[in-house]
């Protein structure tokens, strides 16, 4: 089945990585291997457009993009991925309708306060009517069905856990034992590890708050390093930050490619962050399949994500020191860090398995196009 697919908050070629990059990419890379063909509609990315004269202006000019794309693809059913109230879909509505062919929303996201404020109001509208116009939504966040409610009717939402592929990740003792190489740790030296952009918004709050939060453990325990994975443009305060509460204890690892995370994963014994903000939060699916235990905060969309007692720990957020008690935990008790660790992949192949989740998917896309097909047909 040919597929009209439209990523109002980033095109799929957007050079900076990120969860939602990850969800979407992955989203193509599924439907195509189940015998979808997918063309991505329209590139424009509608982030705040009608602030300016010129985002206007592409905004109309990527509506005419996608009417090209479209005519010349023929799709027989539209999905746009992730649009809310900053980065409304404002392409897809008019294309489908035009085409007659199904509009569907995966991650679509509904926060009605947004139409108090006047600077958000515009977006708010946007998306509430790109909502009410969806054939049918499906949702990858359990915190986002009883908003999506407000606008579409729950028979019309369909929630499809979030995942990874398995394979992609698996424990690497050989590839771990490089990276410890390459950061000169003795061979039974505990690493933590984290992972995250460093951008000046939840993802540096979270790394704040992990480093704050070990400062005081690292005065009490000499046996443990950390390890942080990413690249941004806070890199500069991070290590400053570093250098005062973990000194000597911290290792910048760059940016790493996520086909090669599986190795850092290998690398560490424990997965350390604490996810402040993150509606879901992708890495710690990646860690979990490698083996690893993590300890998070109890917040946002994490317990999600995360088994709190039989993949990891998750704490409540008292200022860090829950989080520095759980590391310390794990870190003294390697048989509960084994348990942690080995029901993690378990966990991912049952019930965190892009697979099996995208499968029913998939289903769901070819049977909206086959009714509204029928439906044609009858009309004819």
């Amino acid at each position: 089945m040919r597929i009209a697919l439209y990523c109002p908050n980033k095109p799929l070629s957007h050079p900076d990585p990120s969860g939602d990059l990850v969800i979407a990419r992955g989203l193509v890379a599924a439907l195509t291997r189940m015998g979808h063909e997918c063309c991505e509609a329209s590139d424009f990315r509608s982030r705040w457009f009608w602030k300016t004269w010129r985002g206007r202006a592409m905004a109309a000019a990527g509506v005419l993009q996608g009417m090209r794309r479209s005519l010349a693809f023929r799709p027989r059913l539209w999905l746009t991925y992730h649009t809310y109230y900053k980065s409304p879909d404002v392409v897809g509505p008019w294309i489908a309708r035009m085409l007659r062919i199904p509009y569907v929303l995966f991650q679509p996201m509904y926060a009605t306060r947004r139409r108090k404020d006047p600077s958000t109001r515009p977006g708010f509208l946007w998306n509430r009517s790109a909502l009410r116009s969806a054939r049918h939504c499906f949702t990858n966040n359990l915190d986002d069905l009883e908003a999506l409610s407000r606008a579409v009717s729950r028979h019309r939402i369909t929630y499809v856990p979030p995942g990874i592929y398995p394979e992609e990740f698996r424990r690497d003792r050989g590839a771990g034992r490089a990276v410890r190489e390459r950061f000169r740790m003795r061979s039974r030296e505990p690493l933590l590890l984290a992972a995250a952009r460093f951008r000046a918004d939840v993802k540096f709050r979270s790394l704040s708050y992990l480093l704050e939060a070990l400062g005081p453990l690292a005065s009490r325990r000499g046996d443990f390093k950390l390890a942080l994975v990413g690249s941004g443009p806070m890199e500069r305060e991070l290590k400053r930050l570093a250098g005062e509460k973990l000194p000597g204890r911290a290792i910048f690892a760059g940016g790493v490619a996520r086909e090669r995370m599986f190795e850092y994963y290998s690398a560490a014994d424990l997965f350390v962050f604490p996810g402040i903000g993150e509606s879901l939060g992708m890495v710690f699916l990646e860690a979990q399949a490698c083996g690893l235990p993590v300890v998070a905060l109890k917040t946002a969309g994490v317990p999600q994500v995360v088994r709190h007692g039989e993949t990891g720990i998750l704490v409540p957020d008292d200022g860090g020191a829950a989080l520095a008690g759980a590391v310390e935990e794990l870190l003294l008790d390697p048989d509960k860090r084994r348990r942690l660790g080995g029901n993690g992949p378990v966990f991912i192949r049952r019930e965190r398995n892009l697979h099996v989740n995208y499968g029913l998917l998939s289903e769901k896309l070819a049977a909206l196009a086959a009714e509204n097909q029928g439906s044609r047909k009858t009309e004819s």
